[in-house]
This record gives structure tokens, C-alpha cells and sequence, in this order.
């Protein structure tokens, strides 16, 4: 099993962005701009490495390869949204990657590209790329292919499998991350671990509630020590949590309702499946039944919504009541979308950074986990 926060270690070592590497600060794929960007590189790292995996790592500072982090992570979607646009996708995977000097809230996000020995192209227009272009990596650059005959050639065989050869795991690196893991973690949190298959090490913590006679755990951490990536994080959203001798199962919940009439929706489950030949797989399924709301009552809070945020935009000073009214924008957004007002996403999105510079952080907090939520229910 290869550590993952050690081959991101081995990648940055070579400084500069390379043929079968690429390091970006963050992802934009909410924008038409960033998503095309990273089919671009997606494209052409496939294309330049035909016979072996390539990366972009993310979250890191490109000059100085300083590591920054990024957000958690945790869109099950993006593989449709390269199979969407690319011809011939490869399969690619995104991981969050627990640093010990990062605060917990944040990772180093790892996306693999396992390419599938053929041309990858564009199999729609993208931004301002073209249907049908072709691109590679010349050094840190992902270039479109202005030829008539690509050939794909494995430049980087070699020198990624003794990168990944020496980020693989051993029991100095486990048993660290254990104790990491367990102490990073205060006792209200309950942190704990289980052996799987007698090879896979996974642990998590979460502080436990009692609702309704069901046992929850909010502020849920969940790490696969073996190859220390983080495989679910959540500040606010309660969870179920199961296991067997053989899987671990996560059943999130999202708390969603019009003023104190609030209810536990089943969102997704996630189901991690241990191999006896030390292979894992990561299943996910969507529970999501949207509540439906009165028409009228739905349409009153997104005009209320539209008012509020037309005030934040021209800087105009909100009332007592609008002012209250913005700790609920993230959660009432959602529930407007929800019921068919499909622009409120948008609209919110335009009181991004006035809710950012709230004192009530918790605010922003519902903001990045509606988006979250947003992303889950809808595709790109």
C-alpha cells in the first residue's frame, strides 16, 4: 500500500512541475473557466503518461512548493465529470491527505490519473477548448496538440514507479499515524481504531449525540491510516456509523427544515469494502429524498433571500431581522433549490464573502457544507 502522504513528500521533492506531475493551490471547478482547466491537465497528463500513473497534488504553493491545504473534499462526482467531457477518460481518483501540520479542517488534496493507453481528448467544447483537441505535458505545461497524428509515448514509466516504490508503506509509518491520530483528537471525541483483515488501519473520532433514541456523531473524522488519507470529514453534519469484520459503513445526515421544524435526512452512505488480498474499494450510495415545502412559503423565503442579497451586493446596511436572516442563507438557499428555485446556488454564491467576513464563522461553515450538499445533488 503506498502512503500517500508521502509519495505527495516524493513528488514535491522534484520542484518543478513536470510531465507526470502538476500542483495547483486550489480547484475551481465551481467556474466554467477552472472546470476546463483541470480537464485540460487531466487530458494531457493521461496523454503523457500512457503506461503509468500521474498526479496533481493540490493545496500547495507553486513557487515554493509550500504546503497551504485546501478544504475536505469529498464529490464523488468528479469521475462523471471527466467522463462528461473527455473522450477515452482515464479513471481518476481524489484523495484528501492528513498533514500533521495543517489545522484539522484541512488536507492536501491528491488527485491520481491511471491512464488507459489510449489518446484522450476533448469530447465537447469546454470553455474556450475545442471538441476533439488533443493535449499533452511539454515540462510543467499542458499544451494542445496542433499535429495531425498523436503518439503516445511512456516518457515516465520508470522514474514514477520508484516514486511510488518508495512511498510504500511499513509499520514505523502506521503505527505513527495511529498515535497521531489519537492524540490530535481530544477524549470528548472518542478516538478510536479497528484492524482490518489483519492489514488495513482505520480510525476515526466523533463526538456522540443521542437523538431520538438513534445514536449520531457530529465533528466525525475518519482516516485510513495505511495510506493517510483522510476518507470523511464534517463540521456540522451528523453521521451514522457502522462496521464488520469486513466494511465500515457512514450513513450521513443533513439537518434541514423552515425555523424550528427541522429534520435528519439520510443523505448518502459510504461503504468501505476490506479485501482479503489487501485491496479496498470505496462504494457510495445516495439516500437523498428532498422534503418538498408550501409553494407559497418556499417562494416568500427566496424573495426574501433575493432582497437581502441585492442589499450585500450594493452595500446597502440590513435591517435587525436581515441581518439575523443571513445565518440561515446557506440552509434556506439549499431548501429553495431544492424546491425548484434552481438559481438560488448562484444567488447565494454572490454573498459568499460577505458571510466569510462574518464574526459568526459558523455561518460560513453552512455555506461550504450547502455547496457541498449542492454538489452531491446536482452534476456539474
Amino acid at each position: 500500500m503506498i502512503n500517500k502522504r508521502l509519495l505527495i513528500k516524493n513528488l514535491l521533492s522534484h520542484n518543478d512541475e513536470n510531465s507526470f506531475y502538476d500542483k495547483k493551490q486550489k480547484l475551481s471547478l465551481n467556474s466554467k473557466e477552472g472546470k476546463a482547466k483541470f480537464l485540460k491537465h487531466i487530458c494531457a497528463l493521461s496523454n503523457s503518461n500512457p503506461a503509468n500513473n500521474s498526479y496533481i497534488v493540490i493545496g500547495i504553493e507553486d513557487e515554493e512548493s509550500k504546503i497551504l491545504g485546501v478544504d475536505f473534499f469529498d464529490d464523488s462526482k468528479i469521475q462523471n465529470l471527466v467522463n462528461a467531457y473527455l473522450k477515452n477518460p482515464p479513471k481518476i481518483e481524489y484523495e484528501n491527505v492528513a498533514f500533521p501540520r495543517l489545522p484539522r479542517h484541512k488536507v492536501i488534496g491528491l488527485v491520481t490519473i491511471h491512464s488507459n493507453n489510449n489518446i484522450t481528448s476533448l469530447l465537447k467544447n469546454a470553455w474556450k477548448y475545442r471538441r476533439e483537441t488533443i493535449f499533452y505535458r511539454r515540462g510543467s505545461n499542458s499544451m494542445p496538440f496542433l499535429g495531425t497524428n498523436f503518439e503516445l509515448r511512456n516518457t515516465n514509466k520508470d522514474i514514477v514507479e520508484a516514486i511510488e516504490k518508495n512511498a510504500r508503506n511499513n509499520i514505523e509509518l502506521t503505527l505513527d499515524g495511529v498515535f497521531d491520530f489519537i492524540n490530535n483528537h481530544k477524549p470528548k471525541y472518542n478516538p478510536q481504531y479497528k484492524v482490518f483483515k489483519e492489514q488495513f488501519v482505520l480510525c476515526w473520532a466523533g463526538e456522540k449525540t443521542i437523538i431520538n433514541s438513534k445514536e449520531f456523531y457530529s465533528r466525525v473524522d475518519i482516516e485510513l491510516i495505511n495510506e493517510q488519507v483522510r476518507l470523511f470529514y464534517s463540521s456540522l453534519d451528523e453521521v451514522q456509523i457502522e462496521y464488520n469484520n469486513n466494511s465500515f459503513i457512514v450513513t450521513e445526515y443533513i439537518l434541514l427544515g423552515i425555523d424550528k421544524n427541522e429534520t435528519h435526512y439520510p443523505l448518502e452512505k459510504t461503504i468501505i469494502n476490506f479485501k482479503d488480498n489487501g485491496k479496498h474499494d470505496i462504494v457510495n450510495e445516495f439516500l437523498f429524498d428532498p422534503p418538498q415545502y408550501n409553494k407559497n412559503v418556499i417562494e416568500k423565503i427566496y424573495t426574501n433571500n433575493i432582497t437581502i442579497i441585492t442589499k450585500i451586493e450594493n452595500k446597502i446596511p440590513l435591517s435587525l431581522t436581515e441581518h439575523e436572516a443571513v445565518f440561515k442563507l446557506p440552509t434556506s438557499s439549499l431548501i429553495c433549490f431544492l424546491n425548484g428555485f434552481l438559481d438560488a446556488p448562484e444567488q447565494l454564491k454572490k454573498a459568499k464573502n460577505y458571510i466569510k467576513m462574518l464574526d459568526n464563522k459558523t455561518t460560513y461553515i453552512k455555506y461550504k457544507e450547502a455547496m457541498r450538499v449542492l454538489r452531491k445533488v446536482t452534476y456539474y
